[in-house]
């Protein structure tokens, strides 16, 4: 269908996972992707190789977005190599699950620093970048934030604060014709959910109890709704929040 030819997206923590799912689904549908890592370079070289299999254009960028300097240098990295920038997927998170007495203040500092920091200047640095006709910045939250599970209490209120920063920025950026919603995926088969062990665990089993389609999602199951989302079909959509979980509320 290529709704998206001639864009431009930026994707952050697109070397695996989620972030992968939906830089292989832009570029299918037409947009010039910039597959941001952090430090998986061989598999943000592996997404990059996919799209151009496929006929794509793709290009692997390496930044850490809770650093400032590196924004600044992936926002120049996708200006030097597709002259323009349309779509921005802040999809770059860390989660780490403990009951209250066992967080820290490292764990505090990195995942506020990555999930919201990191969020908020990528958008900041992004708005450089957009055209006079503006852009779509699509936000990756998560179900938490309205499901508020126990042990969760620093991502839990980092994705609330990504609910927020969505709305916020939707009523801030109207103006300059930039689009800001967020898609909000339940759980979803991951090499970070496989890595934490949730597979056949009873937390898995309760997610899909809880679950009206009665499965976890697929990275391919988000990629669809955050290209709508990227495209001229949703021009009347700002602001939203958007479930993306199977029904599970």
């Amino acid at each position: 269908m290529a709704s998206l030819k001639g864009k431009v997206a930026v994707v952050t923590g697109a070397s695996k996972g989620i972030g992968a799912g939906i830089a292989k689904y832009l570029a299918v549908e037409g947009a010039s992707v910039v597959v941001n890592y952090a430090s998986s370079k061989e598999a943000a070289d592996q997404v990059v190789n996919e799209i151009a299999k496929e006929g794509g254009k793709a290009i692997a960028v390496q930044a850490d977005v809770a650093k400032k300097k590196d924004i600044e240098h992936l926002f120049a990295e996708t200006k030097k190599a597709f002259g323009r920038l349309d779509i921005l997927v802040n999809n770059a998170g860390v989660y780490q699950f403990a009951p209250l007495e066992e967080t820290n203040e490292d764990q505090i500092q990195r995942q506020f620093g990555i999930n919201v920091f990191g969020l908020i200047a990528a958008t900041r640095e992004a708005l450089k970048y957009f055209g006079a006709e503006g852009g779509s910045v699509i936000n990756i939250g998560s179900t938490v934030s309205s499901l508020t599970p126990p042990a969760t209490v620093v991502y839990t209120a980092t994705k609330g604060a990504v609910d927020a920063v969505t709305r916020v920025l939707a009523k801030e950026l109207g103006p300059k014709k930039i689009r800001v919603n967020s898609i909000n995926p339940g759980m979803v088969e991951t090499e970070g959910v496989h890595a934490l062990g949730v597979l056949g665990s009873d937390f898995e089993k309760d997610a899909v109890a809880k679950t009206p389609l009665g499965r976890i999602g697929q990275p391919g199951d988000i990629a669809p709704a955050v290209g709508f989302l990227a495209s001229p079909d949703s021009a009347w959509i700002s602001g939203e929040v958007i479930q993306v979980a199977g029904g599970l509320r």
